[in-house]
């Protein structure tokens, strides 16, 4: 049996917490291993229980999401972030991405879209509300190309783009899972560019991929 994804819920509203629990916990392959109320709480809990994704408000008090979002990402990277707050606001949006979270979606989000994203971020995939997509895209900067890449690197961007991960472009490509990884760490480097995210931005700004594919 797969194992389940572990969850930490984060948010300064007990309500929302005991309501993201209920309906999170009818996944039998998430589990809801801890709940903070502030970024500081959720880095003590990432350190004390170690989840695979923390689905992460932006806007609280003592330490807001975004600040957290970036410690979390630079203490502990095998620990993705989901983003769930209440703001397509543009500096929350890309503050949240450039912070390193793998996903960005509203409250008004239904159960299913919540618990895929969460999935998803568990696979290394990446999973945006469509208007917070168009305005990362819109507002997105890369640094300067270092390198040109190769035809098997942008495949890889494009592949990157349209959601998948490593194990999925591995299979489709037909070679190895730690190629992939190389072909990614090498594009990002020569795009100047930190994660999986700001790759897929890239992809679109640049029109080797679409918000539709």
């Amino acid at each position: 049996m797969t194992e389940a994804v572990r969850v930490l819920l984060v948010d300064d509203h007990a309500v929302v917490r005991q309501g993201l629990r209920l309906f999170l916990g009818l996944d039998p392959l998430l589990d809801v291993v801890g709940e903070a109320a502030n970024g500081q709480e959720a880095l003590a809990a990432v350190e004390a229980l170690r989840p695979s994704v923390v689905v992460m408000d932006l806007m609280m008090p003592v330490m807001d999401g975004i600040s957290a979002t970036r410690a979390i990402r630079e203490r502990w990277p095998d620990v993705e972030v989901v983003a769930l707050t209440s703001t397509l606001e543009a500096h929350k949006v890309n503050g949240a991405i450039e912070a390193g979270a793998m996903g960005y979606l509203l409250k008004d989000a239904s159960s299913d879209a919540l618990a895929e994203a969460i999935h998803a971020a568990a696979r290394g995939e990446v999973r945006l509300h469509p208007e917070a997509a168009r305005r990362l895209v819109r507002d997105f900067r890369s640094g300067e190309m270092r390198e040109h890449l190769t035809a098997k690197e942008v495949e890889v961007l494009q592949l990157v783009a349209r959601g998948h991960n490593n194990r999925d472009i591995a299979a489709q490509l037909g070679v190895g899972e730690a190629t992939v990884k190389t072909h990614v760490s090498r594009l990002l480097a020569k795009l100047g560019l930190e994660s999986r995210t700001q790759a897929a931005l890239y992809a679109l700004k640049e029109g080797l991929a679409s918000l539709e594919s």
